[in-house]
């Protein structure tokens, strides 16, 4: 498709940024499905790009069966095992911020593999083998922390989810002082939202907003339940999970008195241990 598309583009005499631009697709995500670097296509550029190309209805047909069949060659294609219909990491590896709260665990987009580990075996819902395909799925959706362009991660999490009792306390230790680490990175940002804030907006239950670079994709909503996964895209519902996160926002520890507070957690569970 990379070839074709690229063929159809010189065939009419359009440089690659003038065709982006009147096609309404960014120039980066353009010139990626040229160089066959694109991890998810989407049907509505190549239907943008076929009519500028004034590509044959044949030719058009063909492309969009390719753009369908991108979205099962992400790595997460490889373990449907774990994620079943849930589209969840490929929304992640397009998205350029997520605002995530969670009120019981650590965000899993900043788990240690321990943890990430102990999450999975609580359940006592997974073999063995079940709980390392988890676990492993788990790191891999972490790894567009670590792209050159990576998406601005926003968390908010609940103190409970910071002082709940592992059997194996080190286990949280390396879990606190991670999250210490990967706060210095410039795309994350981390608060905590303490008991003493009180009643508040998220107590829902947690969930995660994902905004697009493009101004014509619309953010979404990610949230779960123990056997169902939902993807809000309404409107309305959506400002309305923004207006949630920005009354938690309000309510949670600056940044600075977020890793505070966490030090000051591992110290007192530190002292705790013996």
């Amino acid at each position: 498709m990379a070839t074709e598309l690229r063929r159809l583009r010189e065939s009419q005499g359009f440089k690659l940024s003038e065709a982006a631009k009147q096609a309404g697709v960014p120039a980066s995500t353009l010139s990626n499905i040229e160089t066959a670097e694109a991890r998810r296509i989407k049907v509505r550029d190549i239907d943008a790009l076929a009519n500028l190309y004034k590509a044959p209805g044949e030719v058009r047909e063909a492309l969009q069966e390719l753009a369908r069949e991108s979205k099962e060659q992400g790595w997460w294609s490889k373990y449907k095992d774990v994620f079943g219909g849930n589209a969840l990491p490929d929304f992640e590896v397009e998205a350029s911020m997520i605002r995530t709260y969670q009120c019981q665990v650590i965000p899993g987009l900043l788990q240690t593999p321990e943890y990430s580990e102990a999450v999975f075996r609580a359940g006592r819902a997974y073999t063995e083998s079940e709980v390392q395909r988890h676990v492993d799925a788990r790191l891999q959706r972490q790894q567009i922390l670590n792209r050159h362009d990576p998406p601005q991660l926003w968390a908010v999490i609940d103190e409970a989810a910071l002082r709940r009792k592992l059997d194996d306390p080190q286990i949280m230790r390396g879990q606190l002082q991670h999250l210490l680490n990967i706060a210095t990175r410039h795309n994350v940002d981390i608060q905590v939202l303490p008991f003493t804030a009180g009643m508040h907006a998220g107590l829902a239950g947690s969930f995660v907003i994902l905004d697009f670079p493009a101004s014509a994709d619309p953010s979404i909503v990610y949230t779960e339940t123990a056997t169902d996964s939902l993807f809000v895209q309404d409107a309305a519902s959506v400002q309305r999970f923004v207006t949630i996160f920005a009354n938690l926002n309000s309510a949670a520890l600056r940044a600075p008195h977020t890793l505070e507070f966490v030090r000051q957690i591992m110290e007192s569970e530190h002292q705790h241990d013996y």
